[in-house]
Order: structure tokens, then sequence, then C-alpha cells
């Protein structure tokens, strides 16, 4: 297909992803004291007997513009599936002017917060099983997964890697998360290939406090430095993703091989980055289906 042609169906599935009204939650908890440190909770529907939990970590390249409410539609469209869903907020860069490192190009918003983003995942993450008994009574924490999609799908991976984190590394935990599976969606996984195809602006050097940070910080956030989890991850990724390519999906793959452990990478064609949160795209479905493999 030419290049024009895939721009425009890439700017005709974002312009569809973002069409759906925002749906609000049937309740929402804070886990901290910063207002970004919200967890929404979407209760299952039809659901016989307890049902699994899925928590959602939202994209937008870890910039401030882009909060969880985006993401609503989508936690919806699994709630109608039977899961019980938590859609998390966290803290992203901040409007910086003047440019340099903690800005973005032109001085727009920044990627990231460094350490408050990987601060308020990990923390969402540890106070969610005492949230989501509180909160959705039905949910059985014990079948947990954990999506995200873009900026949201690193954070994932991320975060069911905290036990492989350096020594010293305020977010390590001592053993595996108690996960049933990741599915991480168009995630930025591996940050050396990310960087090399400048994805979503340079995000991944502003996200790590740019070139003075980058070399030092890259171990403690990249999913590809931090393998094997020993936890079932599946990457479902569009093989005409512009925002995020699918050779960032295939090289944090290959890394994970390299380390001796499988990970699923599902491609789908003719998709781009958005239909994966997409309730009216039929990789939504997929999605579901991939979630539900490893959560029932």
């Amino acid at each position: 297909m030419p290049d024009d042609a895939v721009a425009a169906r890439a700017a005709a599935e974002e312009e569809s992803a973002f069409s759906h009204p925002a749906v609000e939650p049937d309740a929402t908890a804070a886990y901290g004291d910063h207002p970004d440190q919200l967890i929404d909770f979407y209760a299952p529907r039809g659901a016989a007997g307890p049902a699994p939990v899925v928590v959602v970590l939202h994209g937008g390249a870890w910039r401030a513009p882009y909060d969880r409410r985006h993401l609503t539609p989508f936690a919806h469209f699994l709630a109608r599936r039977g899961f019980a869903v938590a859609n998390v907020e966290y803290r992203r860069g901040a409007a910086a002017s003047g440019g340099g490192a903690a800005a973005g190009p032109g001085g727009a918003t920044a990627a990231g917060r460094w350490p408050e983003t990987f601060d308020d995942v990990a923390a969402a993450l540890d106070a969610l099983p005492a949230l989501v008994r509180e909160a959705l009574p039905q949910a059985d924490v014990r079948r947990t997964v954990l999506t995200g999609h873009s900026a949201g799908g690193h954070l994932a991976l991320w975060a069911a890697a905290r036990h492989l984190l350096p020594a010293g590394a305020p977010w390590r935990v001592d053993g595996p998360p108690p996960l049933r599976g990741v599915v991480a969606l168009a995630p930025i996984a591996d940050f050396g290939v990310a960087e090399k195809l400048d994805v979503c602006g340079g995000a991944v050097r502003q996200l790590l406090g740019g070139e003075a940070h980058a070399g030092e910080r890259r171990p403690y956030a990249d999913p590809a430095l931090l393998l094997p989890t020993g936890i079932a991850t599946t990457l479902v990724q569009g093989r005409t993703d512009l925002i995020v390519p699918e050779a960032v999906a295939e090289s944090y793959a290959d890394a994970a091989a390299k380390a001796g452990e499988v990970v699923g990478l599902t491609l789908l064609e003719d998709v781009g980055h958005f239909p994966l949160i997409d309730p009216a795209a039929d990789a939504c479905a997929v999605v579901a289906e991939e979630i539900a493999q490893l959560a029932w």
C-alpha cells in the first residue's frame, strides 16, 4: 500500500479510536496523595462467578496531555466482556519552556517524569489488590492480567519485571509479581530500537531525563534489558503501525528468546496503532481474546 494511503488510514484509525465518549467508572480510588494517583474501576458485566482483573495502563508517550480518559471506552469494552477492570492514572511529563532535557521538541510537553512515573506505576500495582477487594468485591485478584497500550505497554512490561531491576532500585521486589500474564499492545518495549526510530519524537530520551541521564537510567527502565521475567507475556502489534513500528515489539521478542523466554507476538495485518484500543475495531476483539487466554 502506498505511503500516503497508509497515512490516511492511520489518521482514520486514530479518529475512530478517539470518537467514543468517555465512560464514567463505577468507582474510583486513590493510591496516593497526588491528584494523578487514581485508579478507576469498572465492574464486570454479565460475569458468572468471580471475574478476572484486567489492569490497564494508558499510552500517550508518557506526556501530560494524554490521560486515562481516552482509554475509558476500552476499559468499558473489557468490562462488557466479563472482566473487572482497573484503569490506572500516573504522573506524566509536564509542560516545559525553554527546551532542554526536560522539554519536548520546541519546548513542548516532555515525556514522563523521573522517577515519579515509575513511582506511581509501582505504587498502584502494590496497592491494587486491597483496592480491588474494596471497590469490586466480585473480582478475583488471583487472576490478574496487566495490559497497556504504547507507552502504557512499556509500563506494563516494566511492572512485570520489577524483580529483575538492579539491586538498590526503589521499585525492586523480591519475586515475580502475582500476575497471570501481560498483554502489551504496540508497546515501546525496546528503548534502543525506539530511539533509533525516534518513536514519539524522542520520548524515550525525555523519559530518562535527557542525554545526560539516559545511559545510567536505561537499565532501570528498559524492558528489553529486564528478561526473562518468568511471566506469560504476549505482544499485540499492528503491522502498519506508524507510531510504534513493529520492529520495536519484534526486538523485544528477540531479546526474550535470547534470554530463554518465549514471548507471544501477535502481528495484525493492515492494522495501525489505535485499533488495538478501539472498541469499534476488529483488532480490539483480538486483544480481548488474548487477555482472556491468560485470565481464565
